[in-house]
């Protein structure tokens, strides 16, 4: 048993200690913020995109570093995940994309306010929030296997030195195809989603052997119009509000064209 004086000394020195060690972390945190928020990189256009952000009430349905609402998606490393086409694209009609699908406001932002919502969402995945979101837990099965070959086709990806060989036409990045798929080393590697009518989970698959997969004719009617062949299916329709049927068959053509890239399995 302590007798009063001792309780009255270890109550007293152990919140000296313990408020020293809080004042000590305290000033860390402090030390590093700006390293940690990159505070260097808030140009006006940044500023400009948070002031959208909060006027709009994004954080009332989306939540940003952890906080807000959880009905939408949770938005930190969304440029990262996305890529800033698939954003710009989705923003300006979200039910294009999404027909039946989608709850999201149309804003009719301008072009210039989607380059400034963007650049601030950019900015937020630059944020050093010490491993925050953490990394999806499929995310690994879900990288191509290494060593795969091109004639196995076990990774549904090109070799490396064959992937980058070989140009990837713009439309791929601009039309959002690299916002879900991956091709020739550009894109998300198997982004999980959802279909909406039946509530299966699958991954985006990669694009580089699709050839094996699907001939032209397939091709085109699943790019033209996803839900009249699979109804639900997480895949957009991109035709006609952000593709024409005449780039569809320009991207049939180029994929189909990858064939030629194949090197035959021993």
């Amino acid at each position: 048993m302590l007798s009063k004086f001792q309780a009255r000394a270890f109550f007293l020195g152990g919140t000296v200690v313990f408020a020293g060690i809080f004042l000590i972390l305290t000033f860390d945190t402090h030390r590093k913020i700006p390293a940690q928020t990159n505070s260097e990189m808030i140009t006006p256009q940044v500023a400009a995109g948070k002031k959208l952000w909060e006027q709009n009430n994004c954080m009332g349905c989306h939540t940003l570093f952890g906080e807000g609402a959880y009905y939408a998606p949770e938005l930190t490393k969304v440029v990262d995940r996305r890529g800033k086409d698939w954003i710009k694209i989705f923003i300006k009609d979200p039910a294009a994309m999404f027909p039946g699908q989608r709850k999201m406001v149309k804003y009719d932002f301008t072009d210039q306010q989607i380059d400034e919502l963007i650049a601030f969402l950019e900015w937020c995945g630059r944020v050093d929030l010490n491993g925050f979101p953490a990394d999806p837990p499929l995310k690994k099965l879900m990288q191509p296997a290494a060593g795969a070959t091109a004639g196995a086709g076990a990774s549904g990806e090109l070799p490396a030195t064959v992937a980058a060989a070989v140009p990837l036409p713009v439309m791929f990045e601009q039309k959002s195809c690299t916002g879900c798929h991956r091709i020739l080393g550009k894109g998300m590697p198997g982004v999980m989603l959802p279909n909406a009518v039946t509530g299966e989970v699958v991954a985006a698959p990669a694009l580089d052997l699709v050839f094996q997969r699907k001939t032209r004719e397939e091709l085109i009617a699943w790019i033209s119009d996803p839900q009249k062949v699979k109804p639900g299916s997480p895949m957009p329709n991109l035709v006609p509000a952000l593709v024409s049927p005449q780039e569809v068959e320009q991207m049939v053509d180029f994929l189909l064209d990858l064939k030629a890239h194949v090197t035959p399995a021993n």
